[in-house]
């Protein structure tokens, strides 16, 4: 388009230079051919003159930028020329301008007073103007194609290559752990988007160093924990096979209840950890039939929940696929449906909902969330309360669920219930905003 733009800015800048060029042209060779006839006038007089001037119709084509001359009297009747009339110029001031000769052409004019009763008007032909102006805008309309053609291509070019320079660093971004090739792709002596590349791969680079390092950090950490855990509960596992008194069995099998439960919270921490640092990251994902998934869980809890006295009710549409982690999917779905077993009294409902998008509802008719828990209850180690007593529990299952959620694009979201009422829990995992 500013190929285009200039190119026409260009055509006029010519075409008005080319128009004014000839019209100067044609008006000098008036104003020289008017002189002559005034000397002539002047040393042979009105017989003379009238003789010159049509030797020079004679010698010259009628159209074509031929000269053309009118010599009248005050009252404008033709004494002599090829001009039928006296054109829109005032001979007293000697006035120029362009007139029309004949029906057709154009040409450039002036009016001279030669005597008290005599003028006389000169004109040339500028017909020439037309046909030149043509052939430049001819030429121009060529040679802009070409030339907007070429700097397509080049513009084209250029454009390619520095969308492959910027998709190679998008790529990086996108998959960090192939990102070992940007660097030696970024010279720091080149153009700015040699820049860019250099301080890509060198953040990248960074990234993957604090990755590795929290990786191996965090592995490190969870096995130092687990060893001397899983030590004590071998030795309480032995202390028990021993039958010691009712009272120390119960405090042996609550102190390998609390084992438990510190693994399980120390695993639920480094999911989560490993869930939001790969928010964002969909390398490593799969498409997995999360209808599949639902049903198949849904079906494991049924017994569990009719063991508890509840009715769990399950609605899926078929063919829901989404790209993620399997496993962390389950977990997310499992999470929810723990949470709702846990704090639905016997007698309760819970149905889950999948639809297309996908969207996944969990909705119970339990007691449903204190207002003072919502803004929190995605907290980690915040637990709710039941009746104004805190529940039980490390307060890690929603957090968990809500970062494997965003780890896989999606939003889970606490919803008031239908009907705006009190009672009962909507969670809702849909496509994040």
């Amino acid at each position: 388009m500013l190929s285009l733009v200039l190119l026409a800015g260009l055509w006029w800048l010519t075409h008005q230079t080319v128009s004014t060029t000839l019209q100067d042209a044609a008006r000098a060779e008036v104003d020289v051919d008017l002189a002559g006839l005034a000397d002539i006038y002047a040393t042979g007089g009105r017989a003379e003159l009238e003789a010159r001037i049509a030797d020079r119709i004679a010698l010259t084509p009628i159209e074509g930028g031929a000269s053309h001359y009118l010599l009248a009297d005050d009252r404008g009747r033709v004494i002599a020329g090829d001009l039928a009339d006296w054109p829109l110029l005032d001979p007293a001031v000697s006035e120029s301008g362009i007139i029309t000769i004949g029906t057709n052409s154009r040409g450039v004019a002036r009016a001279v007073q030669l005597g008290p009763d005599l003028r006389l008007v000169v004109a040339r032909g500028i017909d020439i103007e037309a046909p030149v102006l043509s052939g430049i805008a001819t030429a121009f309309a060529a040679g802009g194609v070409v030339f907007v053609a070429l700097v397509a291509l080049l513009g084209r070019f250029a454009a390619l290559g520095l969308q492959r320079r910027i998709g190679r660093i998008n790529l990086a971004f996108r998959e960090p752990q192939d990102a070992a090739g940007l660097a030696a792709a970024g010279r720091i002596d080149g153009d700015e988007i040699d820049e860019l590349t250099a301080h890509s791969a060198a953040a990248l680079a960074r990234v993957n160093d604090l990755l590795a390092a929290y990786k191996d950090t965090s592995e490190q950490l969870a096995h130092e924990i687990r060893t001397p855990l899983s030590h004590l509960d071998n030795r309480l596992v032995k202390a028990l096979a021993e039958r010691p008194a009712p009272a120390i069995a119960e405090k042996l099998a609550e102190a390998r209840g609390e084992i438990r439960r510190i693994v399980q919270t120390l695993e639920s921490l480094l999911d989560i950890a490993a869930s939001k640092a790969n928010r964002g990251d969909r390398s490593g994902l799969a498409p997995v039939d999360l209808s599949a998934l639902v049903t198949g869980i849904c079906e494991l809890y049924a017994g569990s929940a009719e063991e508890a006295g509840l009715v769990l009710d399950w609605t899926v549409a078929p063919d829901v696929t989404i790209k993620g982690d399997e496993r962390q999917l389950g977990r997310l779905v499992t999470n929810m449906l723990d949470n709702a077993l846990k704090y639905v009294p016997a007698g309760g409902h819970i149905a889950v909902t999948l639809e297309p998008g996908p969207v996944l509802v969990v909705a119970d008719d339990g007691p449903g969330i204190d207002p003072q828990d919502r803004a929190r209850i995605f907290d980690r180690f915040y637990r709710g309360r039941s009746k104004g007593e805190e529940t039980s529990g490390s307060g890690l299952g929603l957090a968990l669920a809500r970062a494997i959620a965003e780890r896989h694009g999606l939003a889970l979201t606490l919803e008031e219930p239908a009907g705006g009422g009190q009672g009962g829990a909507v969670f809702r995992i849909a496509a994040g905003k």
